[in-house]
């Protein structure tokens, strides 16, 4: 079931990012697509944090594409794909191994041009006025699982 949800703020958007994480479980993805600025990083951000430690250091990985975290319940890979070429890359970085072993966030999943993860939580940001809005959508073995805020 696609949920709509309004993000009035960074810290609406902490938190469900830290609900995400709660509820992801091994060979999962959760894809994160919208407009620079929306929020994708920070969203990411507080799942590897929940999953890992709240003073993680989770720097974007726009330029070395793929950062990897160990947590004491998920292992989590943070792929950011903007800069990939071809949708092979993403498979060549890791993207099978790490859902293999843990979880995966996808940032510009569109890049894997519908080599997407079968089991996934889609989650579209965009813009509304100052806040932002979330678009859910289940895909496998998300679909029917509630979050818990």
């Amino acid at each position: 079931m696609i949920r709509d949800m309004a993000l009035d703020d960074e810290a609406a958007t902490r938190r469900l990012g830290a609900a995400v994480a709660r509820a992801l479980r091994r060979r999962e993805s959760v894809c994160l697509s919208g407009p620079l600025g929306a929020g994708k990083s920070v969203l990411a951000r507080a799942l590897v944090r929940t999953l890992t430690q709240p003073d993680e250091e989770v720097p974007s990985p726009t330029f070395t594409l793929v950062q990897f975290y160990s947590g004491p319940r998920l292992d989590i890979a943070h792929f950011d794909l903007y800069r990939l070429t071809s949708p092979d890359e993403a498979y060549e970085i890791g993207l099978d191994e790490a859902l293999e072993h843990g979880a995966a966030v996808i940032e510009w999943p569109e890049r894997l041009e519908g080599r997407l993860p079968a089991d996934r939580l889609d989650i579209e940001i965009a813009f509304e006025g100052e806040a932002r809005r979330a678009r859910l959508s289940p895909h496998g073995a998300w679909e029917g699982r509630a979050l818990e805020f």
